[in-house]
């Protein structure tokens, strides 16, 4: 394939029909500096799994320890009534303002090979000022406003998709999916794992679960270790994640620069409404992993790692943050999120009017048709200048790609490499 096919393949893949010349930019970038970093990728890939292979013969205690090498993961689920949507189904580059509202669209496009690294190149209506140059990518522009010192306080926001490459089971995929293991409890419909109303009654799914889950058996993956060198960096203002994996703890990150706003199993508590004693990660994992029910020693009562169920409110810790956070960021980035899960989703509008925005995802999400909720990729609201970037792929690439513009590319690989080696493991093993 020569290079105008390519680039006509690129139009048709962003479901535009630009002109050679309007595509050859963002063409640049997937026909050259991708192929490095795919390459990179796939080696770093393949470590990772044998990484993995070496590590679950129980090396690390888990997210108390910070330089554990692995880590559980999953994200609190959708509620009730969620219909499934198979793979085959998922636009990569389709909106999340149809009526596919609920979060099997985000788990079917985590699943599955990604498509490919695409930054998107929109053709934005006259009169419209953009915050990226016309000259270089979105993706370029960005690592020109790090670079040049106008983003110095950046926020990411992540969910589920940046822990994918971690080797994590999802949950519902036919045959492998976490909630096939369980259908021995028959559980009234897949989410009840996370109510805890049904957790009262029947906590003994959500412990087989979490024996699955739990921290201590998992690596994180490229893009908690960008996270990780924003930190370094001293860019990190706040790292705002779904997840309940403790991956961002195992990579080194501060917790202090960490909003678990679904919690996590670093930390326990009793369950009784008049006790809420605390336990440690440690304890509960002892009990879980020689398949006892852990009960509080002072009134016996369940103790539940401090994940957000159904029927919970969110860490306070979450929104004592917010409003500074967010009125201090002046670079957004989410990744791997299907923005559907409130009030996660609508806190992507916290930030300044001018203040740019990146989603990384397999899918375009997180757009309304409404001005000023949600991202506009397309320019289609014009009180404000065009401010939102969006690259198509898996996560751990497209870090790799910003890392490339920014020129810290070998310093993210280092990241990763140091941290295997600091485990003890080897892997030419």
């Amino acid at each position: 394939m020569n290079q105008d096919e390519a680039i006509a393949g690129l139009a048709q893949l962003l479901g535009e029909s630009l002109t050679l010349d309007e595509t050859r930019a963002s063409a640049s970038v997937s026909i050259e500096t991708t192929t490095e970093i795919h390459v990179i990728h796939a080696a770093l890939k393949q470590d990772d799994a044998e990484a993995k292979d070496i590590s679950r013969d129980d090396k690390v205690g888990g997210c108390d320890d910070l330089d554990a090498d692995t880590a559980a993961a999953a994200v609190v689920p959708p509620s009730p009534g969620s219909d499934d949507i198979s793979d085959g189904e998922v636009s990569y580059t389709g909106s999340s303002s149809s009526s596919d509202s609920d979060d099997d669209l985000a788990q079917a496009a985590w699943s599955g090979t990604p498509p490919p690294l695409q930054v998107y190149a929109p053709l934005l209506p006259a009169g419209v000022t953009s915050l990226f140059s016309a000259s270089n990518s979105s993706l370029e522009a960005i690592a020109d406003m790090v670079i040049a010192g106008k983003a110095k306080h950046v926020i990411v926001m992540a969910g589920a998709g940046i822990s994918t490459d971690a080797g994590i089971p999802d949950f519902r995929s036919p045959g492998t999916g976490l909630y096939d293991n369980l259908q021995q409890f028959n559980l009234p419909h897949p989410e009840a794992i996370f109510s805890i109303d049904y957790f009262r009654r029947n906590p003994k799914p959500f412990y087989v679960l979490a024996k699955e889950l739990y921290p201590g058996q998992y690596m994180p993956t490229q893009s908690h270790f960008f996270v990780k060198l924003l930190a370094q960096k001293g860019l990190l203002l706040r790292h705002y994640t779904q997840n309940i994996d403790c991956l961002e703890r195992a990579a080194g990150i501060d917790p202090e620069l960490i909003v678990e706003a679904h919690g996590s199993f670093h930390t326990a508590h009793c369950i009784g409404r008049k006790c809420r004693q605390e336990y440690s990660q440690a304890w509960v994992k002892e009990h879980i992993f020689r398949d006892a029910t852990p009960r509080c020693d002072s009134c016996d009562s369940l103790v539940k790692p401090d994940i957000t169920f159904f029927g919970e409110g969110l860490p306070s810790r979450f929104f004592e943050l917010l409003s500074e956070d967010f009125a201090k960021c002046d670079l957004l980035i989410v990744m791997g999120t299907s923005l559907l899960v409130q009030p996660f989703a609508s806190i992507i509008d916290q930030v300044g009017p001018h203040v740019p925005r990146l989603l990384i995802n397999r899918m375009r999400v997180g757009e309304s048709k409404a001005p000023g909720v949600g991202f506009d990729f397309d320019g289609r609201y014009r009180k404000t200048p065009h401010r939102d970037a969006f690259v198509a792929g898996d996560s751990d690439e497209a870090c790799a790609l910003l890392a490339s513009h920014l020129g810290w590319l070998d310093e993210l690989v280092e990241l990763r490499t140091s941290h295997i080696s600091n485990q003890g493991l080897d892997l030419a093993k």
